[in-house]
């Protein structure tokens, strides 16, 4: 063994195999990263230190920015909206995609072209998707007239109880297609054996779904949970055409609180220390989900 060992040893770039690749390789990356976020974010943390109206000069403020973000009380309101969508849209999304993907999933003609009509929603765009959405759900000429149905001849967006759950069905609406793919992706991955060897033992649908195909898709749930719980704090352009933030603050959530800041109050560094709260909230939250999901090495299909 010594002999074995000494002459592997000896091999000329052995060593530098069993490191890794070099480091060099991730330098366009990093390079990349640094230029285009570390760059910006550095430049938004200096600009959360100024009083500036986005045309006159800029004066130095300190923290007062941070002090007065802080301290207001629709900040808060902000954030606890932005709370709300991330998990209603969590708790809609999450089944809906995942028995979606399992169906998708399977053989099948029919299934292929349901996949297909499923995905249209993600051509769209978020404005296009708004303001299609707020035409139907107009009280006066909305979906009450084209079905005759007077029950559904409400406010929905000018009623600040159920502006808030429009938002979170019209988010689904839109996304719960990409997050079908991804669980699509997760089942085609899992080897038939399993299934096969699941009905040998008379184990039925049901049984299956549940010991078989959630186990083996737990990293996929992980990373759909993460891009969809992050991705609630990045919600602007929908929210905005949809309510533009109302009734009142209804629907006010942090990402459309900060551009109203800054570009309807002209207060460019509160706006940028909104900014940096909600870029720190989105890496926290991503860096908590991947540290409370264990991440281990090995395959999904190792059960590692």
């Amino acid at each position: 063994m010594t002999t074995v060992s000494a002459s592997r040893d000896s091999v000329p770039g052995a060593a530098t195999r069993r490191a890794g690749p070099s480091a060099l390789m991730a330098a366009p990356a990093l390079a990349f990263f640094g230029v285009f976020a570390l760059v910006p974010l550095v430049g938004v943390v200096a600009l959360s230190l100024v009083y500036w109206d986005g045309i006159s000069a800029m004066t130095w403020a300190g923290f007062d920015n941070w002090s007065d973000v802080l301290t207001d009380p629709s900040t808060w309101n902000a954030v606890w909206l932005s709370l709300q969508i991330m998990v209603f849209s969590w708790l809609v999304q999450t089944p809906i995609s995942l028995l979606l993907g399992v169906l998708v999933a399977g053989r099948g003609r029919y299934r292929a072209l349901l996949g297909v009509l499923y995905f249209l929603p993600m051509l769209l765009s978020s404005a296009a998707i708004a303001i299609a959405f707020k035409a139907l759900l107009d009280p006066n000429f909305g979906m009450s007239l084209a079905f005759g149905a007077q029950s559904l001849a409400q406010d929905w967006l000018g009623d600040a109880d159920l502006a808030l759950y429009v938002v979170v069905f019209v988010i689904a609406w839109q996304f719960v297609p990409f997050h079908t793919l991804l669980y699509q992706a997760g089942v085609r991955q899992i080897p038939a054996s399993l299934y096969e060897a699941a009905q040998l033992d008379g184990a039925g649908p049901v049984r299956q779904f549940f010991h078989i195909t959630l186990p083996q898709l737990r990293y996929t749930i992980i990373t759909s949970s993460t891009l969809m719980m992050v991705g609630s704090l990045t919600y602007f352009d929908l929210v905005f055409v949809l309510t533009g933030g109302g009734p009142g603050e209804a629907t006010r959530m942090l990402p459309l609180h900060m551009y109203l800041t800054g570009f309807s109050s002209d207060e460019m560094g509160k706006a940028s220390a909104l900014a940096v709260l909600l870029v720190f909230t989105g890496l926290a939250l991503a860096l908590g989900l991947s540290r409370w999901a264990n991440f281990r090495r090995g395959s999904q299909l190792e059960g590692a």
